[in-house]
């Protein structure tokens, strides 16, 4: 039997936007994924089968999904209300099957260099942090796939209290639409890191479907070349991607040039050292044909010194790829420093007189505590806000 969506003003249980007897405004219920007592599913993870299943249910065409699909990425719609070429009874259905938004903004904090940060409060109360990068023409989001993080590296704010659970394909999805949402009609998101809190790695199974609509032309429309995974380099993950063949761009976070100093500042090399991570990803260059990032974080005094940058050498001379090198910034309640000026310089120089390409990422966002985890960490009592 075939459901049909109700009318406005239909049966008990149709949302009509009046306050149900003892609960939130139906509105207000509508937004926090609660429907007259029922869940909501999260429409975010249901583009690819469970939209579809659904307007199969009541009757309707399947051009009705890809109508929605073009409002949430297109026509950065806050609410089904507002996707008007739709019928009003379907608009309505929607409403009473499916939230669209699953978080609500902690905080919001804008920089002096234009990069904006939310903090976002999941269904769950649990927190995620994602990031919005101007630069010049280019408009980079960079996005959590963890609450937390699992891999324990000792100077990062996301994993100081353990993993708690995976981000779904929908909760990845939302952060790049909230990010979308502050821009101008006229601006568009161009690139993607993922980067945020978290292990990419430790959640493909839902990574992955997200950076699909991301990358879709019934999507976002971002071309899969401007997506950067950062990951510390779990081998049977990074071979499972370079099998796949994802168009995506790897960066491997290696932060110290040998095991003993890597096991120390990365605990989860202990389980695979230096020579597998390497390995790992020289597979996904051989797939992929893309360079190769490995991502360095310079800590003053403990991974900075000329034998380090030496050892450096020695892994990547004869490699196809660029070190990324980031001076740290610094995380309340960790006792490590950025390293000097001078520090910098010098690893700089030893790297490049050795034929290895290196840069030197730029500090972004340091006013509004950008570094992942930091914001979470800072804010950990503070009430989410409602923005329309």
């Amino acid at each position: 039997m075939q459901r049909r969506a109700p009318a406005l003003g239909g049966p008990p249980g149709a949302c009509d936007n009046t306050r149900l007897p003892g609960r939130a405004p139906v509105e207000d219920s509508c937004r926090l994924g609660v429907y007259c007592g029922k869940p909501l599913k999260h429409l975010l993870d249901q583009l690819g089968t469970g939209l579809p299943a659904f307007l199969r249910e009541v009757g309707l065409p399947a051009y009705r999904a890809r109508q929605v699909r073009h409002w949430l990425f297109a026509g950065r719609v806050s609410d089904f209300a507002t996707m008007t070429d739709l019928p009003a009874a379907l608009r309505e259905s929607l409403a009473t099957e499916f939230s669209l938004w699953t978080t609500e903004i902690a905080a919001h904090r804008q920089a002096n260099d234009d990069t904006e940060k939310l903090l976002l409060q999941l269904a769950d109360g649990n927190r995620i942090e994602c990031v919005l990068i101007r630069e010049g023409e280019r408009r980079t989001c960079c996005v959590s796939t963890q609450v937390g993080c699992a891999m324990g590296c000792v100077f990062c704010a996301s994993g100081l209290e353990g993993v708690v659970r995976n981000l779904s394909t929908g909760e990845i999805l939302e952060q790049l639409l909230r990010l979308q949402q502050l821009l101008p009609q006229d601006e568009r998101l161009s690139h993607i890191v993922v980067m945020g809190m978290g292990e990419p790695l430790a959640n493909l199974d839902n990574l992955l479907p997200a950076l699909e609509w991301a990358t879709s032309p019934e999507g976002l429309g971002i071309s899969g070349r401007r997506v950067t995974i950062s990951t510390v380099g779990l081998p049977a993950a990074l071979k499972r991607l370079a099998t796949e063949k994802h168009p995506y761009h790897l960066a491997v976070s290696l932060h110290a040039p040998n095991d003993v100093l890597r096991s120390q500042l990365v605990p989860v090399n202990r389980s695979a050292g230096l020579a597998d991570v390497v390995s790992a990803a020289d597979e996904y260059f051989a797939a992929n044909g893309r360079r190769l990032t490995f991502e360095y974080v310079l800590l003053g005094n403990l991974n900075d010194q000329p034998e380090h940058a030496k050892q450096l050498v020695g892994i990547l001379r004869q490699r196809t790829a660029m070190v990324n090198l980031i001076p740290y910034n610094p995380v309340a309640g960790l006792p490590y420093q950025t390293p000097s000026g001078r520090a910098v310089d010098r690893f700089v120089e030893i790297l490049q007189s050795a034929g290895v390409e290196v840069q030197v990422r730029v500090r972004k966002g340091d006013q509004i505590d950008a570094a992942c985890g930091q914001l979470r960490r800072s804010l950990a009592t503070t009430e989410p806000v409602t923005l329309s």
